[in-house]
């Protein structure tokens, strides 16, 4: 499956190219109508993604019903309920809430539809046919490798520890269950020495998980943790974050209260995952330190393969048939690798891939 996933990302880039301002190309309707549900425009990596998948799609010659809910449940699900009912082919579905859609699943399963589960697991349901995706605890492991490189936590001593608060993502997402424990894996041992110290206490997945992924919220989180805790010389070393918005609104906070400008107060080490255009800015004018790119293009074209192939009636190899249990069933998986972006190598792995061009990083 891998070498027909480079070819297809290269068709989503072509096909990409090929989009007219005006709403789309035209797409052979021959093979099929694919329903793609998307959460939300709002965020710079979901139009990146709508847009993959669908070029890649129509680049074979399937239309696509390509939908964005605009993080509303009750959107999402009626979105989902008018594509099985136009009779799709197939549905793709990045959901806003895990959890909110069983009785639409359940009426694709009645229609034959098959479903695929992109990047969100679909929870609860026993409809869901794969999930692809990276693999959310190694994205993890990454996030939690960006502070202890970072912050050069294998110098540190417990004589003077490491200061750290965690972020999660929304608790009602199942990626963010993987993301936090490959992370707090990562930096268990270091926990374990007495390096590291979390001075508000606040560790528990449910108490620092940010709903929705919302970027205000995770501020005014932030600016709280700062009036309860860092009022007197105590200085933050370090931020766990899960999520490049969610990184800048900590910094913003922090820089408010004079980190970044004031002498003995550095900007933290703050991490992230998405490599969005502002975080790859921030991380070139030295603040943000580093993110976690899981490029769309690659995604995209993985799904793009699975789709075509199960359309096809091709058997689907490669898959992990152990890691992702939905509550309902273990989802066979096909799950795609991501990198480490710093300043250091931000140019080769987002400029030279074309993931972000110069232009767009004011380069």
């Amino acid at each position: 499956m891998s070498k027909k996933i480079i070819l297809l990302v290269l068709a989503v880039i072509a096909a990409a190219g090929m989009v007219f301002a005006g709403g789309g190309r035209q797409a052979d309707a021959g093979k099929g109508l694919i329903g793609v549900a998307m959460p939300t425009r709002s965020e710079e990596r979901w139009i990146k993604d709508g847009d993959a998948v669908k070029a890649g799609l129509e680049a074979l010659g399937y239309t696509v019903d390509l939908q964005y809910a605009d993080d509303d449940i009750p959107t999402q699900s009626r979105q989902v309920e008018d594509m099985i009912t136009k009779g799709v082919k197939a549905l793709v579905i990045a959901s806003i809430d895990g959890s909110a859609l069983s009785n639409q699943l359940a009426s694709a399963k009645a229609s034959n539809i098959p479903v695929i589960s992109y990047d969100r697991l679909l929870m609860q349901s026993p409809n869901v046919d794969y999930y692809v995706s990276f693999d959310n605890y190694k994205v993890g492991g990454q996030m939690g490798e960006i502070l202890v490189t970072g912050l050069k936590l294998d110098q540190a001593t417990a004589a003077d520890p490491v200061i750290i608060e965690l972020f999660a993502g929304s608790p009602d997402d199942n990626n963010s269950v993987g993301f936090y424990q490959g992370a707090m894996d990562r930096l268990k041992p270091y926990f374990d020495r007495g390096v590291l110290r979390v001075p508000s206490g606040q560790i528990d997945r449910a108490v620092v998980g940010t709903l929705r992924w919302d970027a205000a919220e995770a501020q005014k989180r932030m600016e709280n943790l700062i009036s309860a805790n860092y009022t007197g010389s105590l200085v933050l070393d370090g931020i766990l974050s899960p999520y490049d918005p969610i990184s800048l609104s900590c910094l913003e906070a922090l820089k408010a209260v004079g980190y970044g400008s004031t002498p003995g107060k550095p900007l933290p080490i703050v991490g992230g995952q998405d490599c969005i255009v502002a975080s790859c800015k921030s991380i070139l004018a030295g603040e943000q330190y580093a993110t976690v790119l899981k490029d769309t293009r690659s995604l995209g074209a993985a799904t793009v393969t699975l789709i075509d192939d199960i359309m096809q009636g091709k058997t689907i190899t490669g898959l992990d048939t152990t890691s992702y249990n939905n509550g309902a069933k273990i989802v066979p998986s096909l799950l795609l690798d991501s990198v480490i972006v710093t300043k250091d190598n931000l140019m080769e792995a987002v400029v030279q891939t074309g993931y972000h061009t110069a232009a767009e990083l004011g380069i």
